[in-house]
């Protein structure tokens, strides 16, 4: 068999594998928005309170899960305020990732943005292992059906985050 021919029949097999994963993957979705998927995630306040991310369904979000040793976590967060700042109309929410509500206070009182938005606290890392984190920062913008319609893996500037803001919740 000549060489064209073998890529060729490798090119269609990876081609009907792929799309095969894809159909599998759309069949066993189940039904509801993807912010009824994430309500099940138990969140903490900075007081210690349990909430979730349903307590905000219907309204539009940016959801950003960091960390206190995440180096791009501490240059984004400000630019998270002032996104909330920009856009009163939706939801800014910071979830840290497993840390304690002592450092993660300490944290955001350094930065001098622990009252400016809304900062949740997630204990067993289950919001980043739902979304299928990777890397950091992870961003989710959700509009008000409930269905993620964007999803950035790594920092982001102001500038970026705006734009998404205009492009996906408005």
């Amino acid at each position: 068999m000549s060489t064209l021919a073998l890529r060729t029949l490798f090119l269609l097999a990876l081609l009907f594998g792929t799309v095969g994963i894809v159909m599998v993957m759309n069949e066993t979705r189940e039904e509801g928005s993807d912010l009824e998927h994430l309500t099940n995630i138990l969140l903490l306040d900075d007081q210690g309170s349990e909430t979730s991310l349903g307590d905000f369904a219907g309204r539009a979000l940016v959801v950003n899960s960091w960390a206190v040793w995440c180096p791009f976590c501490k240059k984004e967060l400000p630019d998270l305020v002032q996104l909330q700042a920009d856009f009163p109309e939706i939801v800014v929410i910071a979830i840290d990732r497993a840390e304690t509500i002592e450092k993660t206070r300490a944290y955001t009182d350094e930065l001098g943005i622990s009252d400016r938005m809304t900062f949740f606290l997630d204990e067993r890392d289950d919001f980043y292992q739902t979304i299928g984190g990777f890397s950091m920062p992870e961003t989710i913008f959700i509009d008000a059906s409930g269905d993620i319609v964007y999803h950035k893996r790594g920092p982001m500037t102001l500038e970026d985050m705006r734009a998404a803001v205009e492009e996906y919740l408005k």
